[in-house]
C-alpha cells in the first residue's frame, strides 16, 4: 500500500456521541422534543432523523480539549486516536459535580456532541501541507476541521472553538537571529494568527448563513498561560525531589520548544496578543459579518483565559504539560458558566 493511502486510511473522522437515555426523555409528555418522539413511534420519521431533531453541539480544536498526554511514541499514537471523552467538553461521568460542559448540558436536554478536536492541531495557513506528524496522528487541523463540519449532514446549533496553543509556540523553528530579539517575530506570528482564523471563521460563518435554525458559535481565548507555568514550575520541583513523578515531563520539549523555561516568558506574552486578535476579530466579524444575519450569533470568550491553573495537580501526572482529571473540571466549569446567552440564543434554557 502506498504512504498516501495509507496515511488516508489513518485520517481521524469526527466523533459522535448520542445522549445515551434520550429516547426515554423525549418519551415524557412534557418533553420539547415529544411530537418529534410520537411521530418516530407512529413510522413517520426514522431514528435517524429523530437524532437530527435534537440539538447538536460541536467542538473544534486541539488537545486542550482532548483526553491525552504525551508518553512514548507509540502510547501517544494510541491516545491521539483513542482518546475522546472524558475531557472538559464531553464527559458522562456518573459522580457528582460538573466535570464536562455536556454534562452539564445534559441536565436541561438530550443532544448529539460532535468531537472534531486533534492533538497537535494548529490554526493553519490553507496553503501549507500538514507535516507527517500530525498526518499520523490523524490530527486535523483548523481548516480540515472546518471542512469536516460543512460537509457533515446536520449543521451544528452551537459551536465551540478552543484552538491555537500550538501556534503559540514562536521557539519552534526560529532564526538564531531572533531568538534574543524576537518583537518581530512575536508581531509576525500574531498577524499571521489572526489572518488564518479569521478566514476560517468566515467560512463557518458562511456555512451557517444557510442554514435554517439559529446558530451560535463561541470562540474561546487561549488558555492562562500565566498561571499555566507557575503549575508546570510547581510539578518541576516535585520532579526535582522525586524522579518517578512526572515520568514524561521533559519528554514535552520535543514537542513543544518554548516551554523550555528561558522561552515560556515571550509564549505567555505572545498568547496575551493572540487572545486579544481573537477578540478583535470577534468584534470586526460582527460588525461586518453577523450583524446582517439574525440567525447567527458570535462570542469571543475569555473563561479558559482566566482560569486559574497554578496547581500542579491539574496537569497531567505523566507529563505535567495536559490536563488531568481535575484540570479537565476546572475547564469545564469555567466554560461551561459562560455558555448561558448562546444556549439561550438558540433555545436551551
Amino acid at each position: 500500500m502506498s504512504e498516501s493511502r495509507w496515511l488516508s486510511r489513518c485520517e481521524m473522522k469526527s466523533a459522535w456521541f448520542v445522549s445515551p437515555n434520550f429516547l426515554e426523555r423525549i418519551a415524557e409528555p412534557r418533553s420539547s422534543f415529544h411530537s418529534h418522539y410520537v411521530s418516530y413511534q407512529s413510522g413517520e420519521i426514522t431514528r435517524a432523523e429523530l437524532i437530527a431533531r435534537l440539538p447538536h453541539v460541536a467542538m473544534l480544536g486541539d488537545s486542550v480539549c482532548m483526553n491525552v498526554y504525551i508518553s512514548s511514541r507509540w502510547g501517544t499514537f494510541w491516545r491521539a486516536r483513542t482518546g475522546r471523552g472524558k475531557n472538559w467538553f464531553l464527559h458522562f461521568d456518573a459522580a457528582p459535580g460538573l466535570c464536562s460542559v455536556l454534562k452539564g448540558l445534559e441536565a436541561i436536554t438530550p443532544f448529539v456532541a460532535i468531537e472534531y478536536a486533534g492533538i497537535g492541531a494548529l490554526v493553519d495557513d490553507k496553503h501549507a501541507r500538514q507535516n507527517l506528524f500530525r498526518r499520523l496522528l490523524g490530527t486535523h487541523n483548523f481548516s480540515g476541521q472546518i471542512r469536516q463540519l460543512l460537509r457533515a449532514r446536520r449543521f451544528p446549533d452551537l459551536i465551540l472553538i478552543c484552538i491555537g496553543h500550538n501556534n503559540v509556540d514562536w521557539a519552534w523553528r526560529c532564526p538564531p537571529h531572533e531568538m534574543d530579539r524576537p518583537e518581530e517575530r512575536l508581531k509576525r506570528l500574531s498577524k499571521r494568527f489572526r489572518q488564518n482564523y479569521t478566514r476560517e471563521l468566515r467560512r463557518l460563518l458562511w456555512g451557517a448563513r444557510i442554514q435554517q435554525h439559529r446558530v451560535a458559535i463561541v470562540v474561546f481565548g487561549l488558555i492562562n498561560f500565566k498561571s499555566y507555568f507557575k503549575g508546570r514550575e510547581a510539578a518541576e520541583r516535585l520532579r526535582e525531589s522525586d524522579r518517578t513523578l512526572y515520568p514524561h515531563l521533559e519528554t514535552t520539549y520535543k514537542y513543544f520548544v518554548s516551554f523550555h523555561p528561558p522561552y515560556r516568558g515571550n509564549l505567555i506574552r505572545l498568547a496575551a496578543i493572540a487572545n486579544e486578535e481573537l477578540r478583535a476579530m470577534v468584534e470586526h466579524l460582527n460588525r461586518h459579518v453577523v450583524r446582517k444575519t439574525e440567525h447567527i450569533q458570535l462570542r469571543y470568550s475569555d473563561a479558559l483565559a482566566t482560569t486559574d491553573l497554578s496547581r500542579a495537580e491539574l496537569l497531567h501526572p505523566i507529563d505535567g504539560w495536559h490536563a488531568s482529571v481535575e484540570g479537565h473540571k476546572a475547564l469545564a466549569e469555567a466554560a461551561f458558566r459562560g455558555l448561558g446567552p448562546s444556549l439561550e440564543f438558540i433555545g436551551i434554557r
